[in-house]
């Protein structure tokens, strides 16, 4: 399975709206470079897991019909997609991104009550197809590079 990298966003702030940036860099067991919800000492337990999101491209299309004009970050993602259906992915799945790896630990999450999207819509895609993954090799990701989707399943931690 193989799909394109269309944008990657940081927010430097918890609680900010993430913005596109020309790349990421991705430690190894921390996340993003520079991005406020990497891991750090601070982190509880329940969320060093979630340290990169992905959303799939044609997850954002099925919310801009119903009429909103949707850009990158605006669902909180790390790194946006094409090609790939990311919800249907196993737990434990590898994902190569330029020379990064990552490994699938969590499909959707619960919408926080001021999601303004879901305010505006009745609706968020991200609860249901965003996923969330650990860094398991580091490296820089850009728009345009390539998805590729592994058949080895990770032991999860």
């Amino acid at each position: 399975m193989k799909g394109i990298v269309t944008a990657t966003c940081i927010s430097e702030k918890k609680g900010t709206r993430k913005h596109p940036v020309p790349s990421i860099t991705l430690q190894e067991n921390h996340g993003i470079i520079g991005d406020a919800h990497a891991v750090n000492a601070d982190t509880p337990q329940k969320y060093r897991h979630r340290q990169v999101s992905l959303l799939a491209e044609e997850s954002v299309d099925k919310m801009r019909e119903l009429g909103l004009e949707l850009h990158p970050g605006d669902f909180a993602e790390n790194i946006l997609t094409k090609g790939i259906e990311l919800k249907s992915l196993p737990l434990g799945t590898i994902i190569h991104i330029g020379n990064a790896e990552l490994e699938v630990t969590q499909i959707g999450k619960e919408c926080h009550s001021d999601c303004e999207i879901k305010r505006l819509t009745g609706k968020c895609v991200m609860p249901t197809e965003g996923i969330f993954t650990v860094v398991r090799k580091g490296g820089t990701i850009k728009p345009g590079d390539s998805v590729i989707i592994t058949n080895n399943i990770a032991s999860l931690f």
